[in-house]
């Protein structure tokens, strides 16, 4: 029996649903319908090529103070306490730097070549200067927030439990190789591919895994042209070099994983040492750490 499915489109990848192939059909209706509005509830909120989003409101206020819903605050205050503990290799604030390498709009129109022109680093690191007190937001003038991966990771966790509050016994919402699984899967775990970044329809090594996420970050994904990538470096407010090709990394949430690939593949193989994952290296070998996870008695395998 083949194992049941719903797949669909949003925030510009592929998002499925994976489940028991014992599910009832009515659950599974259930469990994707709630995904679906899931995911569609929060690309209103935080795409920042919706004019009417809540990011894109917030964005246009810059230098003043605004009101912000629950979620967004949620996430904000996330996002500002990672970007504390990351030393540099995270940071909300990174709009300006995205758009000066030319991700000014959405990709599919970049990779059509309809953007604007290139234009040189920009600073990051404002996220300091960002003030949330309650549900009032105020970010400094000139900057604005770009939660992409993050905000991705963030709906995943969301839907994944959606999905077993709908009736699944477990549930694996995978967003463009970006997952979560909640619930109760088969003892033993589940199997899960990594591509390699420069032939996706490759795997790269095969994990598995029992509970939590994994993210990928890759310089291969979203690029238009030579070292032009949506992975800014903040600590040069441009897109980060090619020594690491791609990361993945597990946490216990997807947010949280979507984070950690980012630094590790900003820090390189000594990330390693503390984050279980694996690094695709431009030369050299692939990279797979997973003591990091097993010390921490998590479900990685």
């Amino acid at each position: 029996m083949s194992t049941p499915r719903h797949t669909f489109r949003a925030m510009g990848t592929e998002v499925s649903l994976v489940t028991d192939d014992a599910t009832d059909p009515g659950v599974l209706r259930a469990a994707a319908e709630a995904v679906e509005a899931g995911f569609a509830r929060e690309e209103d909120r935080f795409s920042r090529f919706r004019p009417w989003s809540e990011l894109s409101r917030v964005n246009a206020q810059a230098g003043g103070w605004i009101q912000v819903s629950e979620p967004f605050a949620a996430l904000v205050r996330y996002s500002l306490d990672c970007a504390r503990d990351a030393g540099g290799l995270f940071d909300p604030t990174v709009l300006p730097a995205l758009e000066a390498a030319g991700y000014d709009r959405d990709f599919d129109e970049v990779l059509a070549g309809a953007r604007g022109a290139l234009h040189p680093p920009q600073q990051c690191g404002r996220w300091a200067e960002v003030e949330l007190r309650d549900n009032m937001l105020r970010l400094p003038s000139g900057v604005g927030l770009d939660f992409g991966g993050v905000a991705k990771g963030w709906t995943v966790d969301l839907a994944a439990e959606a999905a077993v509050d709908a009736g699944l016994r477990w549930a694996v919402v995978n967003a463009g190789g970006d997952l979560r699984i909640a619930g109760d899967p088969p003892e033993g775990g589940l199997d899960i591919a990594v591509e390699e970044p420069e032939r996706p329809d490759d795997e790269a090594v095969r994990l598995r895994i029992e509970a939590g996420a994994l993210a990928t970050s890759s310089v291969t994904r979203r690029a238009w042209g030579p070292g032009l990538h949506h992975l800014i470096d903040p600590r040069i407010g441009a897109p980060a070099g090619r020594d690491v090709l791609q990361a993945t990394v597990w946490a216990p949430t997807c947010a949280e994983a979507e984070i950690r690939s980012k630094q590790a593949l900003l820090e390189g193989p000594g990330a390693l040492e503390r984050l279980p994952g694996v690094l695709v290296l431009r030369e050299g070998p692939v990279l797979i750490s997973l003591a990091p996870a097993e010390r921490q008695n998590e479900a990685v395998a």
